[in-house]
């Protein structure tokens, strides 16, 4: 191949991996099993659309008791979490978590707990001054109790779109 060649093949990549806007195109990402609960396991708590019976049995399945009485799936979503921690001012550490038109801003040891669930998700980071950047949007993650119970690794799955 000849270089132009090359250069119009390089170019065509790099267009195919940007939508009209300019943006990467984001792939929508699928994971399972125990990390699936650990993001389900991170978010339940902060959701207002949840019962407190689902988020009960939602923080017992993620301590590892899989004994419980909730027998019902359980569905945890998110419409939009970011999340942000400092690389020069080191105590910065928070997370805006949007449910609908309600937004949950967390600190500290809850965020770094969301960031860390995300990035063992395969979020990808983002640097920006001073700050790391980690976000996805459209979560959904189905947890079956039932399931869970058998001890197969399955029961806990979750979808969301990397980025905003």
């Amino acid at each position: 191949m000849k270089p132009a060649g090359l250069i119009r093949v390089s170019a065509l990549v790099v267009a195919t991996a940007f939508n009209i806007a300019g943006a990467p195109a984001a792939t929508p990402a699928k994971v399972l099993g125990s990390t699936a609960l650990a993001l389900a396991g991170v978010i339940a708590p902060l959701s207002p659309d949840l019962s407190g019976a689902e988020k009960k049995a939602v923080a017992m399945l993620f301590a590892a008791n899989s004994d419980i009485p909730y027998k019902k799936p359980i569905v945890v979503t998110a419409d939009r979490i970011v999340c942000r921690a400092g690389n020069v001012d080191i105590t910065t550490r928070n997370c805006e978590v949007t449910f609908g038109k309600k937004v949950r801003t967390v600190n500290g040891s809850t965020a770094n707990e969301i960031f860390a669930t995300e990035a063992q998700a395969g979020v990808p980071s983002d640097g920006a001054a001073g700050s790391n950047f980690e976000s996805l949007s459209k979560l959904s993650c189905t947890i079956d109790p039932n399931a869970i119970r058998r001890k197969d690794g399955s029961g806990a799955d979750c979808t969301f779109q990397p980025g905003n």
